[in-house]
């Protein structure tokens, strides 16, 4: 560890050597990395946390670069993985950090083996699914997570301790529906409330791998930066009845079989997941494809257009099909031009 590149962060008394060490030899998973997770990845870099993997099922484009401040216009040209980017950056920032990026979409068969090893996981997603998923994998697994969310102007954070805390059920019982949350693509977002909460994230995670649980701040924060307001609801005990920490009912991981579906709520697509992950030879596949439409590909991706449709294809035979929210549609398009 250059103890010099630190030094300033050294000299914190909430860090000093020690911490600075226990941080250069911590791990931490970041799921997601949009807006928020793009913002978390770089300041843990910076902060000199030794390994970070970066997990994203998306693309770069350029509606995004307003707000993730991690990528550029070549990134949104090149239409790169967010996960990919996201590590080509931090490795330009300090190349004594170890990052793997990973571009996958995080479901209930593989979510458990993604966080397994971390210290601490910081949430960057960008869908409740996701977060009921992961809440429910590191209660099982004892893993602290820091929950956060933006749209708008207003946003929340809370840190949350397996065992220790309550867990994100027990504050937000059941899954809002479809449709009845505000989202980027339907209420649009600023950066400043993205750069409060993910601050918010890392500096909980920082004093979290330090060791130093007495300065979290063991609440639900809520700020509305528009609206100038702050609030901050202590949260004390866990729910007798939370079927996640208090049950032990891990519905979010406990799904059977058959391919994963999941309409991405205001973007006007669907996402397809195989159940069975396997490789795809995007050349191969844009061979066949030439006569279908428009075919262009990279060594992580290939985009179809054809007609009012597009299909993104990654290399597991996970696709994005954009055009539409029916999913049986999407499975319809899938079908037809993946052949799965």
């Amino acid at each position: 560890m250059n103890s010099e590149r630190y030094s300033r962060q050294i000299l914190f008394s909430g860090i000093g050597k020690e911490g600075q060490q226990r941080l250069f030899e911590s791990f931490v998973v970041v799921i997601g990395c949009g807006a928020l997770g793009s913002m978390q990845a770089e300041m843990l870099a910076r902060a000199g946390v030794g390994k970070l993997r970066l997990i994203d099922r998306d693309f770069i484009e350029e509606s995004n670069l307003h707000r993730q401040i991690m990528f550029d216009e070549n990134d949104a040209a090149e239409r790169l993985p967010k996960a990919v980017a996201a590590a080509n950056r931090i490795a330009r920032i300090n190349s004594d950090v170890q990052v793997e990026a990973v571009v996958k979409d995080v479901n209930y068969s593989n979510i458990e083996d993604l966080i397994r090893d971390a210290d601490v996981v910081l949430d960057g997603a960008d869908n409740f699914e996701v977060r009921y998923l992961l809440n429910d994998a590191a209660v099982k697994l004892g893993k602290p997570w820091i929950y956060g969310a933006a749209v708008g102007a207003y946003g929340v954070q809370m840190t949350i301790r397996p065992g220790e805390t309550p867990c994100l059920r027990c504050v937000f019982s059941e899954m809002p529906p479809p449709g009845t949350s505000p989202t980027c693509d339907t209420a649009g977002v600023v950066l400043p409330i993205i750069a409060t909460i993910a601050s918010y994230q890392v500096a909980e995670a920082i004093k979290l791998l330090t060791g130093q649980i007495e300065k979290l701040h063991g609440s639900l924060l809520q700020f509305d930066l528009w609206q100038n307001t702050i609030s901050k609801l202590k949260m004390r005990e866990r729910t007798t009845d939370c079927p996640t920490c208090r049950l032990g009912k891990f519905e979010f991981l406990t799904a059977k079989g058959g391919q994963l579906a999941i309409s991405l709520c205001g973007r006007n697509s669907v996402q397809i997941t195989p159940a069975a992950a396997h490789q795809i030879d995007l050349a191969e596949l844009a061979d066949q494809l030439r006569d279908v439409g428009e075919v262009s590909y990279n060594r992580y991706l290939l985009k179809l257009k054809t007609g009012e449709y597009e299909l993104t294809v990654f290399t597991d035979a996970r696709s994005i099909i954009k055009g539409t929210d029916d999913l049986a549609v999407a499975r319809t398009l899938y079908a037809r031009y993946i052949g799965a």
